[in-house]
C-alpha cells in the first residue's frame, strides 16, 4: 500500500470514528478535519498545529460554530439539546461535503501518484462555505493562510 492510500485509510478510518462521536448519520468536512488533525506527526497535523489547530482546538472550534448557527435561528444551546439518534450498528456513510472535500483533494493532483497528505488538508480548506469555514473564522483563523501552507506542502 502506498503511504498516500495508508493515510487516506487512517482519514476515512477516524473521520467514521469521529462521525459516530458525534451521532451523525454521515461522515462531513469537518470529521475530515478532525481526523486529519488527529494524525500525529504527519505534514497537515503540523500545518493546523502551527495555526493553533490541534484536535481539541478543532473540536472546540466546531463546537462553536454549532453554537452560534443555533443562535442565528433562536436556539440557545444553553439548556441542553437531545442526541441525534443513529441506528446502532449502521455505519456513517460519506456526507456531501466529505465527499466534496475528497474530489478536490483528488483534483489538485495532475496524477494519483502525486497525491500527497497535504492534498486532503488542501481539498478540506478549499471549501468557501459550510461548517468548516466558518468553525474556522470563528476561531480566528485565517483559511486562506492556511490553505497557502497546506498548497506549499505539496509543492515541497
Amino acid at each position: 500500500m502506498r503511504p498516500f492510500d495508508a493515510y487516506l485509510h487512517a482519514i476515512l478510518t477516524e473521520g467514521e470514528a469521529e462521525a459516530r462521536r458525534d451521532r451523525s448519520p454521515t461522515i462531513e468536512a469537518q470529521h475530515l478535519l478532525l481526523a486529519v488533525a488527529a494524525q500525529e506527526d504527519t505534514a497537515p497535523q503540523r500545518v493546523l498545529a502551527e495555526a493553533g489547530l490541534g484536535h481539541q482546538a478543532v473540536r472546540a472550534a466546531l463546537d462553536r460554530e454549532f453554537e452560534h448557527s443555533l443562535s442565528a435561528v433562536g436556539v440557545s444551546a444553553a439548556f441542553g439539546l437531545p442526541r441525534s439518534s443513529v441506528l446502532p450498528g449502521r455505519r456513517p456513510g460519506m456526507g456531501a461535503t466529505g465527499r466534496l472535500a475528497l474530489e478536490r483533494s483528488f483534483a489538485s493532483a495532475a496524477r494519483k501518484k502525486d497525491l500527497r497528505p497535504a492534498h486532503v488538508l488542501v481539498g478540506i480548506l478549499h471549501a468557501e462555505v459550510g461548517t468548516v469555514p466558518r468553525a474556522l473564522a470563528l476561531a480566528g483563523v485565517d483559511r486562506a493562510a492556511l490553505l497557502s501552507r497546506a498548497l506549499e506542502l505539496i509543492n515541497e
